[in-house]
């Protein structure tokens, strides 16, 4: 198993040009969108469908109206980190900011939420010819590992949504995470089936040089991650918020929610079983 890093949003230009057919990507907004994914699915949501303007969420509500009840699905997301309002919107405010604090089960259960924000969901769509893609956070990381463990992939990608056209470096100190947990996989190689002669073995990952800075970056700073990460531009513009300051506390919570979020071949968000 290869595991590369994309630790910019500058980089995803190049990634819609790379073959991922047999790469598995985890993509990391932890301030806040695939954070606020994972709790809305926690909580019951149905299925998050991410998407890069606010025109595409209008426009998937309308289109979806006619063919179930139109409070079924809700609207969600932010710009410059508050929720969309009807003067950006032309007709009316988002039901949801990208809060998961929002995300109540009174609110969202058996709910579809239509989600754009500034980066997250644009890094989630540039994923879509992956093999597989998922949602990563802290809040379900070893699950995530887990499952990757269990899925073997020849790749991982990990995305990081990243701060406009910056580096976000909650989402680097996340993908730093998760390589310490893959470390060490023990990662069965070679043809393991009985008529085999083919002899089977066992390796590490292989960790590219941004995958290694990410993990580096991480060991840095774990002992006191609260620190680290409120000196980044999401978590000082969120703290400056008071009633989104909470958000960031609560998205550094490691392991709180057992489930894999994984982005299927329709476009949308559901929770997979463990």
């Amino acid at each position: 198993m290869k595991i590369d890093a994309i630790l910019t949003p500058a980089e995803l230009p190049a990634l819609a040009k790379r073959d991922l057919r047999e790469t598995l990507c985890v993509v990391f907004d932890v301030l806040r969108a695939t954070s606020t994914f994972v709790t809305a699915l926690h909580n019951g949501a149905k299925a998050i469908i991410p998407v890069g303007e606010i025109a595409e969420a209008l426009a998937f509500k309308k289109a979806e109206s006619g063919k179930r009840k139109a409070e079924t699905i809700l609207l969600g997301g932010e710009r410059d980190g508050v929720k969309i309002r009807a003067a950006q919107t032309g007709e009316t405010d988002f039901d949801l900011g990208n809060s998961p604090r929002e995300c109540t089960p009174e609110k969202v259960r058996g709910r579809t939420i239509v989600s754009t924000t500034t980066n997250g969901t644009r890094a989630l769509r540039t994923c879509v010819g992956a093999k597989t893609v998922l949602a990563g956070s802290f809040l379900n990381l070893t699950a995530t590992a887990e499952f990757i463990k269990q899925l073997q992939p020849m790749e991982v990608l990990l995305v990081c949504a990243g701060t406009r056209e910056d580096r976000a470096d909650e989402d680097v100190l996340a993908a730093g995470a998760l390589c310490e947990l893959l470390d060490g996989l023990n990662l069965e190689c070679g043809d393991a089936s009985p008529l085999s002669k083919a002899p089977t073995y066992r390796r590490n990952p292989q960790f590219s040089d941004s995958a290694q800075i990410a993990r580096q970056f991480y060991a840095q700073a774990k002992s006191d991650l609260a620190a680290a990460v409120s000196k980044a531009t999401n978590a000082r513009r969120l703290l400056a918020i008071p009633e989104l300051r909470d958000d960031v506390a609560f998205c550094l919570q490691r392991d709180i929610f057992l489930l894999i979020a994984k982005m299927e071949a329709d476009g949308a968000i559901r929770r997979q079983p463990v």
